[in-house]
């Protein structure tokens, strides 16, 4: 399973500290998780063939191995933490589900 996020900072949000944030909290403990394949997140710099701007600044690529180990892995105090953090920056964050076609 591969969840998509996708999600812009709330207004007022200092950019530099997100990503830094980011870089030495979320990642490091999203990917420590037994239940993750893969964890990547990605700035959108902008629209192939456009010079607006994208809709999301953001994009979170999570490969979840098990579901239900991953329900337990977000469950427990660490990664609630991180999950509050989380919400503190983002504005709406969308979480797609989505399956592999072929």
């Amino acid at each position: 399973m591969r969840i998509i996020v996708l999600f812009n900072l709330k207004p007022g949000t200092d950019v530099a500290a997100y990503e830094e944030w980011a870089r030495t909290r979320d990642l490091p403990n999203v990917r420590a998780l037994t239940s993750i394949d893969g964890f990547q997140i990605y700035r959108a710099t902008g629209l192939l063939g456009s010079d607006a701007a994208p809709p999301y600044r953001y994009v979170e690529i999570i490969d979840v191995a098990d579901m239900g180990d991953f329900g337990k892995d977000v469950g427990n105090d660490a990664m609630q933490k991180v999950a509050a953090e989380f919400q503190a920056f983002a504005d709406h964050p969308q979480f797609i589900l989505t399956e592999q076609l072929a």
